[in-house]
């Protein structure tokens, strides 16, 4: 017979839960795949650079790009392979970080991204998405090529968040409480987009939450329940990423350089030239950066970056029949991606 307890929680615990399965430790995932040495450094200096341009004292332009989301590791070494070299031919310029997205922020369902379902067949096999990211960021690391991703889990982070270089907290979950505390405690620097209706002073409102010291409760590299404090991140920025409208003209980027100054918050802002900004055309985004250039040339120094959603191949598919193509947001082609950041280290 089961005790008071077992019968009490029988009846009331769990009631929607169909099934449970366990999760592999961050730790032991980072003692198979460890960061090296080598990208250990990589890494750190990446962070250093990103935030001196963030804080205007690195004249260069931060350049974000690469596909929507991973669905195909292969397709995503191939991508930052081709990237490299580019990346180092305008480091002078420009330096540029490889988007390496492993969620998909949903309004209402849909794929959810390469670690939660990477056989994209609803699977969920979670521990195969959680290695399998790790693996490509080490790969990509070993390129000394820095990567971004977006922190949509406030858990996943555990599992890679030690390769990254740069991170963001989605327009989704922007005025989520545990995600602002999530951005205080991060070590690298966060770019804090804009709701997706455009609201720019909730983001702002994000900001200055990330850059405060927090307490609340996660899981150690070990799994364990814990409560963390930190220390609060100094290098939270703003993205705009458009909205109900574009707002990566030089009257919106104003009015958030002037909101971002009564605030008193130092940062730079990086814009998303994709999502809102480009009403999800890809061929849009090039004149989103133009006017974004522009706009730095005339004297608008609160600018130091762009985002931009790339691929080995244009557009779209609904289902991975084309290697190197996006199976979420359309994506430039790398020809067109190429003459892009060029054009961005000439400006």
């Amino acid at each position: 017979m089961p005790s008071w307890g077992e019968a009490l929680l029988s009846e009331t615990g769990d009631l929607r839960i169909r099934h449970s399965r366990p999760l592999i430790a961050p730790c032991i995932l980072e003692e198979e795949i460890p960061v090296s040495a080598d990208a250990a450094a990589g890494i750190r200096e990446a962070r250093r650079q990103i935030a001196e341009i963030v804080h205007g004292h690195d004249q260069r332009w931060l350049l974000i790009v690469g596909p929507c989301s991973i669905h195909d590791p292969d397709a995503a070494n191939e991508y930052a392979d081709r990237l490299f070299p580019v990346a180092k031919s305008v480091s002078n310029r420009v330096l540029v970080v490889m988007r390496v997205y492993f969620e998909k922020p949903r309004t209402t369902v849909g794929w959810k991204g390469y670690i939660n379902d990477p056989r994209l067949d609803d699977s969920f096999e979670v521990n195969a998405g959680l290695r399998g990211a790790r693996q490509l960021l080490a790969e990509i690391a070993q390129r000394d090529l820095p990567a971004a991703s977006e922190f949509l889990d406030t858990t996943f982070g555990q599992y890679y968040s030690d390769f990254i270089s740069w991170g963001a907290i989605g327009a989704r979950t922007v005025e989520s409480q545990v995600h602002r505390q999530l951005a205080s405690g991060l070590s690298m620097p966060v770019g804090i987009k804009n709701r997706t209706d455009g609201n720019v002073d909730v983001a702002i409102d994000a900001m200055v939450a990330a850059r405060d010291s927090h307490h609340f409760p996660s899981l150690t590299n070990e799994g364990a329940p814990t409560l963390f404090e930190t220390r609060g991140n100094s290098d939270a920025h703003l993205v705009l990423r458009g909205g109900l409208r574009p707002n990566y003209d030089a009257a919106s980027v104003a009015a958030a350089a002037d909101a971002l100054a009564v605030r008193g918050l130092d940062a730079g802002i990086v814009v998303d030239c994709s999502h809102g900004n480009s009403g999800k055309d890809p061929a849009c985004q090039a004149e989103c950066a133009e006017s974004v250039l522009m706009q730095r040339r005339s004297g608008q120094e609160r600018l130091v970056g762009l985002m931009l959603e790339s691929h080995l191949v244009a557009g779209r598919q609904e289902q991975p029949t084309t290697y190197g193509q996006s199976i979420t947001d359309a994506c430039l082609g790398w020809e067109e991606t190429v003459r892009l950041i060029e054009r961005v280290a000439e400006g």
